[in-house]
């Protein structure tokens, strides 16, 4: 029997690309080579030839980086030559205006043109059951399956070489677009840092790259400049974690400010920036904290997105406080019950309407009882450890591709 070969298209080689096409596709390619052929491309040439030789096209976001007709087109000759078209999706079409993306998202029309390449395609694969449901509901899409973000033990990064403090340490790690998850915690930060001399808030991803496009009132003009670091919203995210540098002695607060990528004796103050990292070492900041926080508002966006958080925190083992909202509810379950421990737990959740008080709670409770940091970071991996192993998503992965041919 010939191999089934398959193209997939990678929309980068960042978070998106790594955890939906790249991390998948070529562990398939590595470890099922008796059945598969994977050729992997982050750009495919705009002619029939290129694709005339594989059975299955899969792509997240575009086939050609050109226009979105030229897209559908592509859909629609690679079906009429009986080449299956798998379109991957991982976060929900249309964001609300909270959302920095918003109003490009609404000027370049791509919810529609995300539904019409969903509705072209012979298949969807999505991360969650939830945002399945609403992709069928929704779109109209009848043939959706589901495989999670996944990781691989055997990543260096994944594999957890914790470092030592006499400190209990609170870290947040993540991208550009979380101002209004992160708010939530000021309150709590807050409270914390002002009570207690035994803890380190840790700000991972901290990245001032960026531009800023300033338009000239007379003349109409149009002049992009490099932002200034206090125009990012990292800026903002360090007031959060600094109670607005209110945390830190004068010393620092002057160092931090000069947003410079020098080494500076920590040990003594209770925040610390860790500058952002490639996509393969991004994970490894998991080793210098020992509670991760995973805070969303819930909206639909939100609910739809997938539990990353939850699965970095699993393989590094780390206990996990997170908000009481979908997705992190498909796996997470309270670790309290009426304010009494519950065995089954393998989290503390905050509530929706208890944002102002619950964070600074667990926080405490894990300060005052850090038998229960080691305790719950186990429980959260064995629960959910194998759900999120890239061995067995991809193995079921290998079987969905192999049934539709």
């Amino acid at each position: 029997m010939s191999k089934i070969r398959i193209l997939a298209i990678a929309p980068d080689g960042f978070g998106v690309g790594k955890y939906r096409i790249l991390d998948p596709f070529k562990y398939i390619g590595d470890n099922y080579s008796d059945e598969f052929h994977v050729d992997i491309a982050f750009n495919t040439e705009p002619t029939n030839d290129f694709f005339k030789n594989y059975d299955i096209v899969v792509f997240h976001s575009f086939i050609h980086q050109t226009s979105h007709e030229s897209n559908i087109e592509r859909i629609n000759y690679l079906k009429s030559q009986g080449i299956k078209v798998i379109m991957d999706i991982d976060d929900y079409w249309s964001v609300d205006q909270r959302h920095p993306l918003f109003h490009h998202m609404k000027a370049d029309e791509l919810p529609r043109k995300k539904m019409e390449l969903m509705q072209a395609s012979d298949y969807v694969t999505t991360t969650t059951e939830v945002f399945a449901n609403t992709i069928k509901t929704k779109a109209g899409v009848k043939n959706v399956l589901i495989f999670p973000n996944a990781v691989n033990p055997a990543e260096s990064q994944f594999q957890p070489n914790p470092t030592k403090s006499d400190k209990i340490r609170f870290g947040w790690l993540g991208g550009s677009t979380h101002l209004f998850d992160l708010e939530l915690l000021e309150n709590g930060i807050s409270i914390i840092t002002n009570n207690y001399d035994n803890v380190q808030f840790y700000l991972c991803g901290f990245d001032l790259r960026g531009s800023v496009t300033e338009i000239n009132p007379d003349t109409k003009e149009k002049r992009n400049r490099a932002i200034l670091p206090m125009e990012t919203v990292w800026y903002r995210y360090e007031q959060i974690f600094t109670d607005n540098y209110k945390s830190v002695d004068k010393e620092y607060k002057d160092f931090l400010l000069k947003f410079v990528e020098e080494e500076y004796d920590i040990r003594n103050n209770k925040y610390v920036r860790i500058w952002t990292q490639p996509v393969g070492k991004y994970a490894s900041n998991y080793n210098n904290f020992d509670v991760s926080l995973a805070p969303l508002y819930p909206s639909m966006f939100n609910a739809n997105k997938s539990q990353l958080k939850v699965i970095e925190a699993v393989f590094h083992k780390k206990a996990l406080i997170a908000s009481e909202t979908l997705p992190y509810t498909l796996d997470l379950i309270h670790a309290l019950n009426e304010g009494k421990l519950n065995d089954k737990g393998n989290a503390l959740l905050v509530s929706e309407n208890r944002n102002h008080k619950q964070w600074q709670q667990h926080m405490k409770r894990l300060i005052d009882n850090p038998n229960m940091i080691e305790d719950l970071g186990n429980r959260l991996y064995e629960t959910v450890k194998d759900k999120y192993s890239l061995v067995n998503v991809s193995r079921d992965r290998v079987q969905f591709l192999k049934s539709i041919l």
